[in-house]
């Protein structure tokens, strides 16, 4: 179980995100959360950084944020300077948040959810707890990356990537599509971060294009050859790479960019690849946030929403050092591969949905 202590890893400028999945009997049990909101501190509350944040004239959001703990600061400020309303922020992985939210239902405290990815989100829309979504800010996100349904909007976009030390394996060897690395020729030199929920996504993409038993057999041979290549976040498992402790693994591709901008650029003995156009492996990640059906301050949140989505909150995330890609008001990231050249497989976030499929065979697999 993840109480939302940081992984400890000194060299992080960003606190590292929770291992644990969503779905565990220990995390979704009452007596959990009840050790949790006990402990004190274990949830990393945040007051709004905003000139504005000491005044309530404008009213005030309480936002529960999976995302990193920069971007979010990042754009409360330019929100809280923009409008004047205070934003508390309580940061934890996304997914003791969407429990924590199920669990205080019409009880809690958040006004906004803002995850790392759609999962957690489609979680809360199919058990009827957010809002909808303004149609003004909807129509700001291509519809692909929003809510089926209306209850949250796309924020920002990754992209899954082949990560591998240069040292360690030529750009030739590289495998084309994810399903290769299940093969013996990587017994020893694979990664893995079977926590992250950014592993989620291509694990249901993999159980939709080949079956379940196909997505587990993979699973158990892709957890054979990482062996003691096991981390707890992808901030560990591209610096390992990177250290040259490891080969290869799977990543978002801007966990890379972020290593790169803390040890420089003379220090990365690592790089990118991208799988095969379309294969199973190269899927892209959406971050939304969604606004609780339970909150009181409806009318501030659609502009906490509306913010995020504009070409304001958009260029934040664009020129600041997240590395994810914004999707939104047709602001376009710069620095890395253009979003408009990827060829991702063509799951949605629909058939993302919930994760539970995912969560399921990596229980299985005995890599949660």
């Amino acid at each position: 179980m993840n109480l939302g202590l940081p992984v400890p890893f000194p060299r992080r400028g960003v606190p590292a995100r929770g291992g644990a999945a969503r779905g565990g009997a220990a995390r979704a049990g009452a007596l959990a959360l009840a050790l949790a909101l006990a402990l004190g501190g274990v949830v990393v509350t945040l007051g709004g950084g905003g000139a504005a944040s000491a005044s309530s004239s404008h009213g005030s959001l309480t936002l529960y944020s999976g995302q990193h703990v920069q971007t979010t600061q990042a754009l409360v400020n330019g929100f809280e300077k923009e409008t004047g309303i205070s934003v508390s922020i309580r940061s934890d992985d996304e997914d003791v948040l969407a429990d924590q939210i199920e669990t205080e239902g019409s009880r809690s405290p958040a006004d906004v959810f803002f995850a790392e990815n759609s999962p957690p989100l489609q979680v809360l829309a199919s058990k009827g707890l957010l809002s909808t979504v303004g149609a003004s800010t909807l129509a700001r996100s291509p519809s692909r990356f929003n809510s089926p349904q209306g209850k949250w909007v796309g924020v920002t976009a990754r992209v899954s990537v082949l990560v591998y030390n240069t040292s360690l394996v030529k750009k030739s060897q590289l495998p084309t599509s994810a399903m290769q690395l299940a093969k013996p020729k990587w017994k020893g030199k694979l990664a893995v971060a079977g926590g992250e929920t950014d592993f989620q996504p291509i694990v249901t993409s993999i159980a939709r294009a080949h079956g379940q038993a196909a997505a587990l057999k993979w699973l158990e041979a892709y957890k054979a050859n990482a062996g003691g290549h096991s981390y707890p976040n992808n901030e560990t498992l591209v610096d390992q790479v990177n250290r040259g402790q490891a080969a290869i693994g799977i990543i978002n591709e801007y966990y890379w960019y972020r290593e790169r901008g803390l040890v420089g650029a003379s220090n990365m003995h690592s790089a990118l690849a991208y799988f095969a156009p379309h294969d199973v492996g190269y899927v892209i990640d959406v971050s939304g946030a969604g606004i609780l059906k339970s909150s009181t301050h409806q009318a501030q949140a659609q502009k906490f929403l509306a913010y995020l989505t504009s070409v304001a909150g958009q260029e934040i995330i664009n020129h600041g050092q997240s590395w994810e890609y914004p999707i939104a008001s047709g602001v376009k990231r710069t620095g890395e591969t253009p979003f408009g050249q990827l060829q991702p497989n063509s799951i949605s976030v629909a058939q993302l949905g919930t994760g539970a499929l995912a969560i399921k065979l990596l229980q299985e697999a005995q890599l949660l």
